[in-house]
């Protein structure tokens, strides 16, 4: 009989909660917990690596905001669990509020929003997202037919 590998076995919830991202005990001090790197920037070699890993042609650590060996470990657990290729953390719900209709949404198109929503959230919709040409159409998510208006071909979210 022979050995069922690692990446061929079917790993439980439970399971994916405690390791994913760090199969490996921490190569420095040998720690099963993830290790917390509380750093925003990263030192290189010279130039020529900078300029690879910011070239994106070396992976690796470039800056806080864009990688960081703590966060990565929690990226690639929420995907596991939620049985995605990939999830990317940000700092606050605006932030991700904020990706989720820049990656849907562009120029000439709107998203559908209910109007009683947070605070910041209209604040984005009503005044930011207009500044890259994406329009919002606030409705009562509890009346049909305003809802049904401002369905169009230009939709690209529902936000309630």
């Amino acid at each position: 009989m022979t050995k069922i590998t690692r990446d061929k076995r079917n790993f439980k919830f439970e399971t994916l909660q405690l390791h994913v991202g760090q199969e490996q005990a921490d190569p420095t001090t040998d720690a099963r917990a993830v290790p917390i790197y509380q750093t925003s920037s990263y030192v290189f070699r010279n130039c020529d690596h900078a300029a690879a890993r910011f070239g994106l042609s070396d992976a690796g650590n470039i800056y806080g905001r864009l990688t960081n060996p703590t966060e990565d470990v929690f990226e690639k657990r929420i995907a596991a669990l939620e049985g995605g290729v990939a999830a990317l953390a940000v700092a606050s719900g605006a932030a991700a509020v904020t990706y989720t209709i820049l990656n849907l949404a562009q120029n000439g198109d709107n998203i559908v929003s209910a109007k009683n929503i947070y605070g910041g959230s209209f604040n984005l919709f009503e005044h930011t997202l207009p500044q890259y040409g994406i329009d919002t159409n606030f409705v009562d998510i509890f009346n049909e037919e305003q809802v049904e208006s401002a369905i169009n071909e230009k939709n690209k979210g529902f936000v309630y």
